[in-house]
């Protein structure tokens, strides 16, 4: 018997600190209903949304595109009222300044039909328009390249396709299902060791054939490489690899699985296939990364300076003007920022919004701002900001609506974010996930085990916008939206008036004697 009370006082102790919040944190609902009235009524989401995309246009890191997206950002943030607004310089971005200026892709034998295209970022220019033969590679090996030595200069090439296209029978757009969001609450235990593709030996070998047989074509001085984007009539986003001041990379142009299987089966029947091609792209030099902030200022005497911080990416692809991805974050965090703003919330901590730059091509912007503000990248010494952070939220998983909050493995925000939640059960958002997501711009800060998260949202045409051209205007749901930039608000009013920081997640010891997975370069 003592035993078994030995046992209860044990249990208790252990998970007295999560009964205390699940008891303990009050929301206040007069605040939410406020919240859900202006967030509704008199959403701005629309005209934010015009702003980011159609007006700006793409805006690829290092592009005018994204420099248009900054200025219109900061201009709207004084237009709504923020305070301390900026165009915060960020960091060197070592790949330059890229833009395209013009495309057009035809085949014109053996009949004329034009393609939709779109350039490989920083790849170059064509000489004027090419109008040349297209010739299918058949190259499984080094060795393979010898057969075509003197053969290429001022052709276009295509390699043959790795992938057939498959008719799918899955809808383009899901919302989780009661079972799925009951499946996303419940724990799940990662095999260590389990990160590695099984294939990672062939993937490094084929990447090291594809570099080579890159080199040999330039060297060729073939025109134009073609790309298959593998996807229905969809031209994909893709960018070479390139450092400012290096030699401008062969033009490569992304035509749709359609316009290339066509080609490669006319050419394996023996038809001459010839194209028109034109690309005029330009190169800008040395850039650096910006991220656009704005704030509401915290009253508090003890707590101003701490940050309840909002953030999405304001960069893109080129394609089209990253509706999805991810100007539906930005537009988001601003519109819940303006809710508080017109309610006239006095936060006792500071509200901040960050849009952060380059994104797409390493998590640049909120890296920088982690390294500035909080925390050494090398030693990991905090910095004076690190003890004012207080939560970070973060949207950057397209137009759908959220459904409820992943923790990081941060088991002690679960009781605080299911009671944040409730008012909001009846408009399908009430799950709290205890696992990892990735990927995104919250990965700066839990890093550092801060209080950094990614919400819960619907699927909503991943496959048909992301890294597209058809990332636009259309791609977005603007009910969702309005959705979670209510949701938003909330989280941030409540991480703001509450009277202790979020917990972080408490500092673990290094592992010892313990071999550790090998990662592929993109996890790292």
């Amino acid at each position: 018997m003592k035993s078994l009370n030995y046992l209860a006082t044990l249990i208790v102790l252990i998970f007295f600190p999560v009964l205390v919040n699940a008891q303990t944190e009050t929301v206040d609902l007069n605040m939410i209903y406020r919240i859900k009235q202006e967030g509704m009524k008199n959403s701005a989401i629309e005209e934010l949304a015009f702003g980011l995309t159609d007006l700006s246009g793409s805006r690829l890191t290092g592009s005018p595109g994204l420099a248009r997206g900054n200025e219109w950002a900061m201009k709207k943030m004084l237009e709504l009222g923020f305070q301390n607004v900026r165009i915060e310089e960020a960091a060197d971005f070592s790949q330059g300044g890229w833009d395209n200026l013009k495309t057009y892709a035809a085949m014109i034998s053996p009949y004329y039909i034009n393609f939709a295209c779109n350039p490989v970022a920083w790849t170059g220019s064509t000489n004027g328009p090419v109008k040349a033969e297209v010739i299918l590679l058949d190259v499984k090996t080094e060795e393979d390249l010898d057969k075509y030595k003197g053969k290429l200069s001022g052709k276009i090439v295509m390699m043959p396709s790795t992938a057939s296209y498959e008719v799918s029978f899955e809808p383009l757009a899901t919302r989780y299902t009661d079972d799925e969001l009951k499946e996303l609450s419940m724990a799940a235990v990662r095999p260590q060791g389990g990160r590695v593709p099984a294939d990672w030996a062939n993937y490094m070998a084929q990447r090291a054939l594809q570099m080579k047989i890159t080199g040999f074509l330039k060297s060729e001085g073939v025109a134009v490489i073609l790309n298959n984007s593998g996807f229905f009539n969809v031209p994909r986003s893709a960018s070479a690899s390139y450092k400012a001041g290096d030699p401008e990379p062969v033009p490569q142009l992304s035509i749709p699985v359609e316009a290339y299987g066509r080609m490669e089966r006319l050419i394996a029947h023996s038809v001459r296939v010839e194209m028109e091609i034109e690309i005029i792209n330009k190169f800008l030099g040395p850039q650096k990364v910006y991220n656009v902030i704005g704030e509401i200022p915290g009253t508090d005497k003890l707590l101003k300076n701490e940050v309840v911080l909002l953030g999405a990416h304001i960069d893109s692809w080129h394609g089209g003007t990253g509706a999805a991805d991810n100007a539906s974050g930005c537009v988001v965090m601003m519109e819940a920022l303006r809710i508080l703003k017109n309610l006239d919330v006095a936060p006792r901590r500071t509200i901040r919004v960050a849009l952060w730059g380059g994104e797409e091509q390493g998590l640049i912007g909120s890296r920088a701002y982690a390294d500035k503000y909080l925390a050494d990248r090398e030693t990991k010494a905090h910095k004076p900001d690190f003890d004012r952070f207080a939560a970070y939220f973060n949207m950057d998983n397209g137009t759908g609506k959220y459904r409820g909050i992943y923790t990081q493995e941060n088991d002690m925000v679960r009781p605080i974010f299911e009671e944040w939640l409730k008012p909001f059960a009846d408009m399908g958002a009430a799950t709290v996930s205890g696992r990892n997501t990735g990927g995104t711009d919250h990965l700066s800060f839990d890093a550092y085990g801060l209080p950094a998260f990614q919400f819960i949202q619907d699927k909503i045409e991943y496959g048909r916008g992301y890294h597209s051209v058809m990332d636009t205007y259309e791609r977005l749901l603007m009910n969702d939206l309005r959705h979670n930039a209510i949701i938003t608000a909330a989280f941030a009013y409540n991480a703001a008036m509450r009277n202790s920081k979020l917990p972080s997640k408490p500092a673990m010891k290094p592992a010892t004697n313990v071999k550790q997975p090998q990662m592929a370069p993109w996890m790292n």
